[in-house]
């Protein structure tokens, strides 16, 4: 009798932590956000490398939250501004931090 209340409040903490574990916070993504960010970053850098006037290994792109954040060395302020406007033309971007420098 006592074996399957046992069982019953380990399951219960066992499932509690995993709902925990998942729960985004302000410095950490949750699964479904760490996925939409892989999606949005992948998204830029597609759009990036599709732009034959950018140099694809000089910037960075990285996501959190919706928030892309580009980085990295570039030939001309076009170049920065380019980068910036593609970023900010794919789906699901909030909004863009650039980094970039010039050479």
């Amino acid at each position: 009798m006592n074996r399957p209340k046992i069982f019953s409040a380990f399951l219960s903490i066992i499932l509690l932590t995993i709902f925990l574990g998942c729960a985004a916070t302000q410095k950490q993504e949750g699964t479904g956000e760490y996925v939409d960010d892989t999606v949005i970053t992948a998204k830029v850098k597609a759009a990036i490398m599709g732009d034959n006037s950018l140099k694809v290994t000089e910037i960075n792109v990285e996501t959190f939250k919706g928030v892309v954040q580009l980085s990295g060395f570039v030939s001309s302020q076009s170049d920065i501004n380019k980068a910036t406007e593609l970023a900010r033309g794919i789906n699901g971007v909030k909004s863009v931090k650039n980094d970039m420098r010039l050479k």
